[in-house]
């Protein structure tokens, strides 16, 4: 169930445009990256506004912002819809989010204090104490951890770039969610590891563990892609 689909009528009624199309912007966007909405889907105007209660002005100016979000693609006079996932796309989603995120990183950990470390730690305790049964809540956990890791460099382009990629790159991983071989990766450890070389500020160690997960999820899913198009 949808943000949206979860007000109540009287709340729905008092909400000013921008947040109803901030509203709608966040239950599309979850649809989308949770695989409601399926790689290719046409998104209709008029059925989407229904599924989320809302009026069609701002379905449409989500919309418009997911497609700045690369979730969404626009069609020349035939709409919208969900982007298609390829092996390819996959692999040039890891190539650009291993090398930004190398970058952020350790201009991140070269400006490491302990304002940085204290969030650094609070945010991987909070992801170890979500259970990976809530899957939602997990992944909201997960990825502020990840990004509390960036987020003592000084660049906000290339932190909206990271940004981005975490959730183009997250629609694939939901793919791999229940499938065995992910499961049995011990990736608690990973987390552990990557912020231990954080927290030593070792730039070096902290890159190379970051970039060895997300290779090591990177090799799982692209064969899961291709298992999927052979």
């Amino acid at each position: 169930m949808s943000s949206i689909e979860r007000s109540s009528p009287s709340e729905g009624a008092s909400e000013t445009p921008t947040s109803a199309t901030q509203l709608a912007y966040r239950a599309l966007r979850r649809m989308i990256l949770i695989g409601d909405l399926a790689p290719g889907d046409k998104l209709k105007i008029d059925t989407l506004r229904k599924k989320l209660n809302t009026g069609a002005s701002p379905v449409r100016e989500a919309l418009s912002l997911l497609t700045s979000d690369q979730l969404v693609e626009r069609l020349d006079q035939r709409g919208f819809r969900t982007p298609e996932v390829s092996s390819a796309n996959f692999a040039e989603i890891l190539r650009l989010r291993c090398s930004l995120e190398d970058m952020a990183l350790r201009e991140s950990n070269s400006r490491a204090d302990q304002a940085w470390e204290e969030q650094l730690v609070l945010a991987h305790h909070r992801m170890i104490r979500e259970p990976r049964e809530n899957i939602e809540l997990f992944e909201d956990r997960h990825k502020e951890f990840h990004m509390a890791l960036l987020a003592n460099c000084a660049s906000p382009i290339l932190l909206r770039f990271c940004n981005q990629l975490y959730d183009l790159n997250i629609r694939y991983r939901y793919l791999a969610g229940h499938a065995m071989g992910y499961q049995k990766r011990d990736i608690a450890a990973e987390h552990t590891a990557i912020l231990e070389a954080a927290i030593e500020r070792n730039a070096d160690l902290a890159s190379e563990r970051l970039i060895s997960h997300y290779q090591q999820t990177g090799t799982f899913l692209a064969g899961l892609l291709d298992g999927q198009n052979g």
